[in-house]
């Protein structure tokens, strides 16, 4: 028998998200999605200590993991001693501060990205010298991001430009080159303890093989923020374009493995190593998705009631009003969507592979996430288009997640090819 309750670790931190959502983050969701740019000061001051309290204990995982390693325990016994259930506990956390506003949760103090990328592909040295500056909640907050989108790279990632050469002279690799639509790359660069995830290529006759992350962190010369976005949603969130002008970082700044052997160049599989940041990350976007729908249907529900409208589940189909049907088909929906992501973070915590079911949670939370929101509007008609209630909001707010972390349609193509098990040229976009 499958079981879905909480442990009581994670219903005490969903307590907390949920007071955080109400009373924190709700009463600003208009007045920060009005004055975009402004940071969510209240939110950022409550949410650091929480957050520097979850990447300490990360930490502290990835250390007995290595002290595993060491003494040679392989994984089924490891598996005995019960799994994580870290990425399920923060799926639940996101989603809950996702319904309270999207946009002030991406401002979240923490690693965010920069650290999943780190976590994913980082030695344990790496680990312990760019995310323990996370882990401290005595220190000012930090943030952390990730710049792989450029003005001529999207969801092609082949097509990144940014390039990585090392000086040998020197030992320091210098990147040169443009990234843009960086989610907290702005708050990473210009607080003295931050850092960015930068994907560039130290061969671009290698196409993918050759691209690799490195971490730049925050006053490193020749790294400057040159664009704040005007956003149609997340308005909240500090989303930029950085420009890294022969910005030198240490050589052991790279993640992964420098070389780029001929094997890599035939089957990519030094860049499909790194890409199991994606793995971890596209769930925890997936739950911003069900968060913010979750949270327009709740609305409509809410202002459906007070209109005398109540939605009668225990009636024949065929009796049910158009709106009665409409909101079991979104519900239905939304509990699907949840549940894919659910078991993408379990996954995660077991240790299995997942990249199939991250791009499946994706894909599916974010096309729900934007046809709920938008249904929802519909139905409330005027005043739900209106600014006078917080469901058009939303509505802007949800359409992101359909297209950042791999638009939808990439995510479908991804789980077409693990399917099928083709490869990226049988296959291609």
């Amino acid at each position: 028998m499958i079981d879905f309750s909480l442990p009581d670790k994670i219903k005490m931190q969903l307590q907390m998200a949920e007071y955080v959502a109400k009373n924190v983050m709700r009463p600003k969701a208009r007045y920060l999605d009005e004055n975009e740019h402004e940071r969510p000061v209240d939110y950022i001051k409550t949410m650091w200590p929480v957050m520097a309290d979850m990447q300490r204990a990360s930490l502290e995982r990835e250390r007995r993991k290595a002290e595993a390693r060491e003494k040679g325990e392989q994984l089924e016994e490891a598996k005995k001693k019960g799994p994580s259930t870290y990425f399920v506990g923060l799926m639940h956390l996101v989603e809950m501060l996702s319904w309270g506003d999207v946009g002030q949760y991406l401002c979240t103090p923490a690693a965010m990205l920069g650290g999943t990328a780190i976590e994913a592909v980082g030695t344990l040295e790496q680990k312990e010298r760019f995310l323990s500056r996370f882990a401290d909640p005595k220190l000012p907050p930090a943030w952390g991001a990730m710049a792989m989108t450029e003005p001529g790279a999207g969801s092609d990632t082949s097509a990144i430009s940014t390039t990585a050469t090392l000086d040998e002279t020197t030992n320091e690799w210098v990147l040169n080159g443009e990234k843009i639509f960086c989610t907290n790359g702005g708050l990473a660069l210009n607080e003295s303890n931050g850092l960015v995830v930068v994907w560039a290529t130290v061969d671009k006759s290698a196409g993918r093989a050759g691209i690799k992350p490195f971490v730049v962190e925050a006053g490193t010369p020749g790294v400057k923020v040159v664009k704040a976005e005007i956003k149609h949603g997340i308005r909240a969130s500090d989303t930029v374009a950085i420009v890294f002008d022969n910005a030198r970082i240490p050589y052991d700044n790279i993640l992964g493995s420098a070389e780029v052997r001929q094997r890599d160049r035939e089957s990519t599989k030094g860049f499909k190593g790194a890409m199991k940041t994606f793995d971890a990350s596209r769930p925890i976007v997936a739950a911003t998705a069900v968060g913010v729908a979750r949270a327009a249907l709740e609305l409509t529900k809410e202002k459906l009631q007070e209109a005398g409208i109540t939605i009668r589940y225990d009636a024949p189909p065929h009796e049910m009003t158009a709106i009665e049907r409409d909101v079991i088909e979104m519900e239905a929906e939304l509990r699907a969507a949840w549940l894919l992501t659910l078991r993408a973070g379990s996954m995660m915590d077991h240790s299995e592979p997942n990249a199939r079911e991250s791009s499946m949670c994706k894909a599916k939370a974010g096309e729900a996430s934007t046809r709920i929101a938008q249904k929802c509007v519909e139905i409330l008609g005027p005043l739900g288009y209106s600014r006078e209630w917080l469901v058009e909001k939303l509505m802007r707010d949800a359409k992101i997640a359909d297209l950042y972390e791999g638009t939808h349609e990439i995510n479908l193509l991804i789980v077409a090819r693990q399917v099928l098990n083709y490869s990226s040229s049988e296959l291609p976009a």
